[in-house]
């Protein structure tokens, strides 16, 4: 049984007293401990999509299913990581870590000692006690995603968490992502507009077209795990990038 399905998904958004198709008719599954991404243009819905999966906007049509139940429009049954850490600054860093599971009911001093027991296992050991502001982008963001993973909620969905961070410094993230997922194995829908990245980091890469948007292909990704930055020089994974960079191009000419 898929963790999430998501069945015929439309939505428009009204502009200037019309409805602006942004979700023409999507239709897509992430099953137990598998990381998926999504990935198309510009515009075409990404983010919307992520909201209608966590009960934050009622889709037009179509059904969100989550772990065999029919849940449209029900908030607070996903993790979610944001594009940039939003990390309260007021807050400590075991404090802004703690904050999901205490946000789910969990006492305060259970939560900051899971929060203490997991910030070394992601290289924040010693920060415990510090504030955001003395991190650099790449530790925010590993931050951001611990208070995600501790969250009890099984569906983590991460919307585009790297896109700000420096080239040398997202692959480094990556490399730590995976390496903290392979220890988990939550199931992860993931957003990005980096085509390496997906095909790195996913089991599964949906294709989407322009808004508004269609599934234009399923790929399944053959590399085996655990996976290194090696498998980037290798000749099917360049082909699946140029077969990705093609169906993107042909989606950008027909805009």
């Amino acid at each position: 049984m898929a963790k999430l399905e998501l069945k015929e998904i439309r939505h428009s958004f009204p502009v200037k007293k019309q409805l602006q198709p942004v979700l023409g008719d999507i239709s897509l599954t992430v099953g137990e401990g598998e990381f998926v991404s999504l990935i198309g243009p510009s515009g075409s819905g990404k983010s919307t999509l992520f909201h209608i999966i966590g009960g934050l906007i009622k889709p037009t049509a179509g059904e969100v299913w989550l772990d065999g139940k029919q849940v449209t429009g029900e908030k607070g049954l996903i993790a979610y990581m944001p594009q940039m850490p939003a990390l309260f600054p007021w807050r400590s860093i075991e404090a802004n870590v703690a904050l999901g599971l205490e946000v789910a009911g969990e006492s305060r001093s259970s939560a900051l000692e899971k929060a203490r027991e997991w910030l070394p296992k992601v290289g924040l050991g010693g920060y415990e006690r510090e504030y955001p502001h003395v991190l650099s982008g790449g530790m925010q963001q590993r931050v951001a995603f611990l208070r995600a993973l501790l969250s009890p909620q099984e569906l983590m969905c991460l919307d585009e968490p790297f896109g700000a961070l420096d080239a040398l410094t997202r692959l480094e993230m990556q490399a730590w992502l995976l390496s903290i997922w392979e220890q988990n194995k939550r199931s992860i829908l993931f957003i990005t507009h980096s085509i390496e990245e997906a095909l790195f980091l996913s089991d599964r890469i949906y294709v989407l077209s322009n808004k508004p948007s269609t599934v234009l292909e399923e790929l399944h990704v053959p590399f085996a795990r655990p996976r290194t930055e090696a498998v980037m020089l290798e000749p099917a994974f360049i082909d699946m990038r140029q077969h990705i960079q093609r169906l993107l191009r042909k989606e950008r000419a027909n805009v």
